[in-house]
């Protein structure tokens, strides 16, 4: 990559899951969940620096386990189940001075690879914009989507469906995956926020694009890693 940049990556893991308790250390095909994107992270060609930010000795423990750098613990007071998601990571680009960007890691994506974090990467930069946001096509188009009238009436979110009826003929949309962000660091020490009109996207297949929130979405990330296994 031309000029070599400095890449700060962070992947953020309280203590406090809601769906899952103890989310990021349970045990996901023999290997707690936070190790997946530890290991695919440490793979990059690009990354200069991993790091964890997080509350919970337990979950740093776990990361040191794997060789993940915790160059601090996360402030109580950021890491409770209302802080907002941006505050971590002006935290941690104010504990880690001196890198150029700043890419998340969530660790409830495992089944993002080393690949799509380098692909995304090389994009990002040859784009040669502020930020970069993954996302994928969501299973249910949301111009076939409607909200509830008073009375239980159909009302269509997107007044466009109306004269669609074929599901080839809808236009494409695109959701946050949650498995990849990256921004120029002094941009978002700025807008404190990935997505602004600015930010372009980064298309990933739906089967890595799995965001762990239920139990039933650990089952099926379990089912696809056995899978990949496999076929191996």
């Amino acid at each position: 990559m031309m000029n070599s940049p400095k890449i700060l990556a962070i992947i953020p893991a309280r203590g406090g899951s809601k769906g899952v308790p103890r989310k990021n250390i349970k045990l996901l095909v023999g290997k707690p969940l936070i190790a997946w994107t530890i290991e695919e992270a440490k793979k990059s060609k690009y990354i200069s620096k991993l790091i964890l930010s997080s509350e919970d000795d337990e979950i740093i423990n776990v990361a040191k386990e794997y060789d993940c750098e915790v160059p601090f613990k996360r402030p109580i007071e950021l890491a409770q189940d209302n802080t907002p998601g941006i505050d971590t990571i002006l935290h941690a680009i104010k504990q880690c001075p001196g890198y150029d960007y700043i890419i998340l890691l969530q660790p409830t994506s495992p089944l993002r690879t080393s690949e799509d974090i380098d692909d995304f990467i090389s994009y990002f930069i040859n784009q040669n914009v502020n930020a970069c946001v993954s996302v994928c096509e969501p299973s249910k188009s949301p111009y076939w989507m409607y909200q509830l009238g008073t009375s239980n009436n159909l009302i269509p979110l997107l007044k466009e469906n109306a004269s669609i009826s074929r599901r080839q003929d809808l236009p494409k949309a695109y959701a946050l995956n949650g498995a990849l962000y990256i921004a120029n660091i002094e941009w978002i020490k700025q807008t404190k926020n990935f997505v602004t009109d600015e930010t372009v996207a980064y298309v990933m297949p739906v089967n890595r694009s799995y965001d762990i929130d239920t139990i039933d979405d650990f089952q099926i990330c379990e089912y696809l890693l056995e899978k990949r296994f496999s076929h191996e």
